[in-house]
């Protein structure tokens, strides 16, 4: 029994994420507004990223900030890495369950309405020199 739990935690340890990223869960906006934000800043540095995100009038913008601003304190606090050095990796946005309302119409019906939220995701990697490989 311990060899399987030793051999399951080996796997868990192999597959974990070796770069920083961070989460935000049940977002109270529609994944669909935030990926258009995510798409903006997929690939750039972390200044950069964060710098357009502040001058961005969309609602999501700020949630997906709090995101980005997270995965940086993640990577300098827990791996030691500089956040001058960093850019922005991947980042998604996966739907997460609705909130679910009723809209009144007639004949006493009433149609539902689906508050949609959404799980953030934002993964950091470190910029590669030309002269790495």
């Amino acid at each position: 029994m311990a060899t399987n739990m030793k051999k399951k935690t080996a796997r868990a340890a192999e597959q974990k994420e070796k770069r920083p990223f961070a989460v935000a869960k049940y977002v109270r906006v529609s994944p669909y507004k935030v990926r258009t934000v995510l798409a903006l800043i997929r690939g750039k540095d972390y200044k950069e990223a964060k710098a357009t995100l502040e001058h961005i009038t969309n609602g999501s913008a700020l949630a997906v900030k709090k995101v980005l601003v997270s995965a940086g304190a993640n990577a300098e606090h827990n791996l030691g890495m500089d956040r001058g050095d960093l850019f922005v990796a991947e980042c998604f946005a996966d739907g997460a369950t609705s909130l679910k309302r009723m809209q009144p119409v007639s004949k006493g019906r009433g149609h539902a309405i689906l508050k949609r939220t959404s799980h953030i995701t934002v993964i950091l990697d470190v910029k590669k020199l030309e002269g790495e490989l």
